[in-house]
Order: C-alpha cells, then structure tokens, then sequence
C-alpha cells in the first residue's frame, strides 16, 4: 500500500513539474516575442526618423543650389 501511494504522489508530483514548466516556457515565449515586437518597432520608428532627417537636408540643399544658381544666372543677365 505504501508503495502505491507514494507512486501515486510521484506522479501527480511530475505531472504538476509538467504543468508549472509548460507554464513557465509559455510564458517565456510571450516574453520574447514582445521584446522582439518592442525592439522592431523601436528599428521602424529610428530609420523613420533619420529618413526625414535626409529628406530635409536634402531639401534645404536644393534649395541653396537653386538659390546660387539663380543669382549667378541674374549676375550674368545684368552684369
């Protein structure tokens, strides 16, 4: 008898390690995956942000271009 019940609290002993493990892995994964959602988000909204950093440089450059080349087009002109 003594045998069969210790057997018995052997296996629900396991069958519990079981239960708390997949919980435990379960909750790992979730863990990962929202650090590497975090992690993406956080990549997308940096190389946003340094495309419109180029964006208006290169806008303000296109403008000083076409500003000295209009002057020196009218210096020509005029001159």
């Amino acid at each position: 008898m003594r045998m069969r019940r210790s057997l018995a609290e052997l296996e629900q002993a396991f069958a519990k390690e079981i239960s708390l493990d997949r919980h435990r892995r379960a909750s790992l994964r979730r863990t990962t995956e929202q650090r590497a959602h975090k992690r993406a988000v956080q990549r997308r909204h940096k190389r946003g942000s340094v495309r419109f950093v180029l964006l208006v440089l290169m806008l303000i450059l296109t403008a000083v271009i076409v500003t000295v080349v209009m002057f020196r087009t009218l210096y020509l002109l005029l001159g």
